[in-house]
Order: C-alpha cells, then sequence, then structure tokens
C-alpha cells in the first residue's frame, strides 16, 4: 500500500507554521526601518542555509533523522550528544520566555499593567508549565490534536490580522512613528548596535530544520521542495516584517513591551477603529496559539535527550517511561530546569531585560547547533558524497559546501553579537548583562562534561 504524499503546498505550509509565530514581532519592531536589510540578510545567510542543508541531511535516511543521528554518523556520538544537549536545553530557557509573553497576552482580560508585574508573570509561567507537563504525561495524543487546532487559528489569524490593519493604518493616514529614507533603511554596518537586530531575527526563524524532515514526503523533491522552500521563505519574510512594521508604525519604539507588545498594537489598533469589542477575542485566540505550540514542544525536545539516556550518557532512570510511553522523569526534570529558568525575571531590573535574556540566551544555544549541524553536512557530503537519495542542494560538494559556509557566516555574526546588550532595554548595565549572559551559557554547557564522565565511568 502506497503512502500518501505530501503536496507542494502541504509542504509550504508545514515549513511556515514551523517559523511563522506572532510572539517575536514586538522584539523585532524595536530595531525599525532597518528590519527590512536585516530580515534580508538573515535569510541569505542563516534561514536558506539552514532550510537547504537539514532538507539533504534529512534525505540520508528515510527511516532515521534529526540532529542527534546527522551529527553522530559526521562527527561521532559524544557531538551527536552535544548536539541534541543543545536542542534541548536551548528550548528549556525558551520556555520561560514564549509563557510571559501568553501571560502578558492574558493579562488583558485582568489588568493589562500586570505585563510589567514580575511576580504575575512568574507565577502565570510555572502554574501553566506544570499544567502542561502533567497533560503530556497523560495524554500525548489529546494534546497533540488540541495544538494543531489551536496554533493554526492563534497564530496565523492574528498575524495577518495585525498585518491588515496596519496597512489600513497607512491608508488611512494616521500618524506613524517610523519614516522611510535611505539613511534609515540601510543602517550602518560599522556601529555594533545595529546589529542587535540580528538576535531577534534569528530568534524568530531558528526551527526551520523541523519542517524539512519531510522532505522525504514528497514527489520529485529535487524539483519540489526548491519551489516549496522559495514560496515559504517569501511567505516568512513578508508576514514576520510586515507584523513588526505593524507594531513599530503604530508604537514608540519607547514603549513597545516585549512580552506585551502584541497586544498594545492591537489594543492601539482596535481603540482607533472604534472596535474594542474585539480585544477579548483576539486575546483569546493568541493565548490559545501560544499554549498550542508550547505543548508539541514540551515532549519533542525530551524525545531527543532520551536518545542520550538510553545509550549510557544518563542515569537509566531518566530513561523510565511510564504507561502512555513519555519519558515521565525526563518531562519532571524538565519542568524542574524550567522553573529555575524563571530566576532570569529577578535577575534583570525589568520584564524587557529579563525576556531579552531569555531569547538572548536561547538563540545562541540553538545557534552552537545549527554550528554542528553544518559541519556535519560537510563532513558528510566529503565522506558519502552518493548517499541522498531525495533533495540535493545543487553543486554536488562545493555546491554544500558553500552553502554551509555561509550559514556558519551567519552563526558566527550572531554569536558575536549575541554578547551585546541593547541600548533601549533596561538591562542593568553593560557589564551586568555580559556578566549574567555568559555565566548562563557556561552553566547550561557544563552538563554535558558530566554525561561523558558518566558514560565513560559506567563502561569501565
Amino acid at each position: 500500500m502506497h503512502r500518501k504524499r505530501l503536496s507542494q503546498l502541504a509542504l509550504v505550509l508545514l515549513i511556515t507554521s514551523a517559523v511563522d509565530n506572532i510572539r517575536c514581532l514586538p522584539q523585532t519592531a524595536l530595531f525599525g526601518s532597518t528590519l527590512f536589510f536585516f530580515f534580508l540578510f538573515s535569510a541569505v545567510v542563516f534561514l536558506i542555509p539552514v532550510a537547504l542543508v537539514s532538507a539533504q541531511l534529512s534525505s540520508l535516511s528515510s527511516e532515521k533523522g534529526g540532529i542527534y543521528h546527522w551529527t553522530q554518523l559526521a562527527l561521532g556520538e559524544n557531538v551527536g550528544l552535544l548536539a541534541v544537549w543543545l536542542q534541548w536545553i536551548n528550548t528549556l530557557v525558551w520556555f520561560p520566555a514564549a509563557l510571559s509573553f501568553i501571560a502578558a497576552t492574558a493579562s488583558y482580560f485582568l489588568n493589562p499593567a500586570l505585563i510589567n508585574n514580575k511576580t504575575y508573570l512568574v507565577s502565570f509561567v510555572l502554574i501553566a508549565f506544570w499544567c502542561m507537563t502533567f497533560i503530556n504525561l497523560h495524554s500525548v495524543h489529546t494534546s497533540a490534536k488540541f495544538a494543531n487546532i489551536c496554533s493554526t487559528l492563534g497564530t496565523g489569524v492574528p498575524l495577518f490580522l495585525i498585518i491588515g490593519l496596519g496597512i489600513l493604518w497607512v491608508i488611512l493616514g494616521k500618524p506613524v512613528q517610523l519614516h522611510f529614507n535611505a539613511h534609515t533603511l540601510f543602517p550602518k554596518l560599522t556601529h555594533s548596535e545595529n546589529w542587535l537586530s540580528l538576535t531577534a531575527i534569528i530568534t524568530s526563524f531558528v526551527g526551520i530544520e523541523l519542517a524539512t524532515v519531510h522532505v522525504n514526503e514528497v514527489n520529485n523533491p529535487e524539483t519540489v521542495f526548491p519551489k516549496a522552500l522559495f514560496i515559504s521563505v517569501m511567505v516568512i519574510l513578508f508576514t514576520m516584517t510586515m507584523g513588526s512594521l505593524s507594531i513599530a508604525l503604530t508604537l514608540p519604539l519607547e514603549q513597545i513591551n516585549l512580552v506585551g507588545g502584541t497586544m498594545q498594537a492591537f489594543s492601539n489598533f482596535f481603540l482607533a477603529y472604534h472596535i474594542t469589542g474585539m480585544i477579548p477575542i483576539i486575546t483569546f485566540m493568541i493565548i490559545m496559539g501560544g499554549l498550542g505550540s508550547m505543548v508539541t514542544w514540551i515532549i519533542s525536545p525530551a524525545k531527543g535527550i532520551l536518545q542520550a539516556a538510553e545509550r549510557g550518557y544518563l542515569p537509566s532512570a531518566l530513561a523510565v517511561k511510564n504507561k502512555h510511553g513519555v519519558p515521565s522523569r525526563l518531562l519532571i526534570l524538565q519542568a524542574v530546569i524550567v522553573s529555575l529558568a524563571c530566576l532570569a525575571f529577578q535577575l534583570m531590573p525589568s520584564v524587557n531585560g529579563s525576556y531579552w535574556l531569555l531569547s538572548d540566551l536561547s538563540t545562541q544555544l540553538y545557534i552552537l547547533m545549527y554550528v554542528l549541524m553544518f559541519i556535519a553536512a560537510m563532513v558528510l557530503k566529503k565522506k558519502h558524497p552518493e548517499s541522498v537519495r531525495g533533495f540535493k542542494i545543487p553543486g554536488k560538494k562545493w555546491g554544500t559546501w558553500s552553502v554551509c559556509l555561509l550559514g556558519l557566516l551567519g552563526c558566527l555574526v550572531t554569536l558575536c553579537v549575541g554578547f551585546l546588550p541593547p541600548s533601549n532595554i533596561d538591562v542593568g548595565g553593560k557589564f551586568h548583562y555580559t556578566l549574567i549572559f555568559t555565566s548562563g551559557i557556561l552553566i547550561l554547557m557544563l552538563p554535558i562534561s558530566f554525561f561523558f564522565f558518566f558514560k565513560k565511568w559506567t563502561t569501565k
């Protein structure tokens, strides 16, 4: 019996849904009209290379895939563990930031002033994450259905709605906060501060490799995938750029709240258009969309680290599954780590500063994983030049190497600027931010050395 193949449209939807999100819009809106340049630059040196390389790596095998398999095959089991650890730990840092966005949105049902209340945000994050953890412990299939419905309703509709409202704002001649000219569109690249927008934009682009694993499920992947990728990149660039500009056009940059900026913009639009009755509706949709995307992310990264536990890098107790086939102890450990990550809200003087710190830490850890992925792709292309069965990057070995080097360039620039604090966000000073950020990276990377030692000690 032949398995039904994915159409080009279905592939486009999978790729765009893996990347497009409304949560990152306030963060990217902070950089105003320079977004045009940096979104395009980020697409060329990051989004497109990641999509092409991960699609080619996914074509290596129709049975196995993912960052652990790719890096382990190319660089050895220890590097495979490092890669999957980076993929797992970055999501644990990301969870508090993502949930704080949902908390800020939910505050519009109570009191919008709560978006700057750290106690409220942390309490919401902890309660929501532990509840979703227990849902995953008992009913993975139900949570998956819930996620699919909520993500469609709560991401796609609000994203296109905020773009439409922004376009209408300009058409009606309402006051705008940005002015476009050659000076504002093309930033001074010699100023390191201007490159900080890369961190925000790359944050909104990560995850595209999760959708490219479906490249083996389409007919004629070498023809269909490049077309689907081109369409997807155009859709992603349009929606993310225009969504960010809709916020930047209507809100003064110094007033944009990173966790509540989306609802700030919607409230501003609905008030101006005399349709304030829409506020609770859009609030509910965004909350459902955020929770829907979070539910599946709670279990997915844990499956990667489970592979390490099963191979002896972690105590065997962490590999235990409950009657539903869920790695229950790993999920509980994950929830404990996320709870500790919430301390970031107490380490920064402002909610915006805490949100930026968590997003920046998560992005840098994810970027390190992408570095390993690009290196693995070059090694595998050299070792097994003809092993790819589906999609292949044009140009044989040199084509793959060129795309990988371009991606590595984007990763290097992002890693460098990640240590710079933004001047328009209260982070307690440059030294304070750099110290906490560097300490966070080191602390989150430290456990990997224990895993190597544990495996070596237990196999003696």
